[in-house]
């Protein structure tokens, strides 16, 4: 019996948008923790949190942004 490639064992080739995304998922992922370190820096220190947790955390607006631009594209390029 000959071997009969498969969809699931061709290699594919990765796209742009995947890129963006995975790169979306990160600032996303970098901005939650640093939210969530803000909260649990006043019950774990009696201090208040820096300014530099305050900016970081900018990254998970600009992560959801990004992650909805990448999903336009590709939904785009599929159709």
């Amino acid at each position: 019996m000959a071997h009969e490639s498969t969809p699931s064992s061709t290699p594919q080739t990765p796209r742009r948008g995947d890129g963006l995304l995975r790169v979306a998922l990160a600032l996303f992922a970098i901005g939650f923790v640093a939210i969530v370190a803000i909260f649990l820096t006043p019950v774990v220190s009696d201090s208040e949190p820096g300014l530099v947790l305050y900016l970081i955390a900018l990254a998970c607006p600009i992560g959801f942004l990004l992650g909805i631009v990448a999903a336009l594209r590709q939904g785009r390029r599929s159709r």
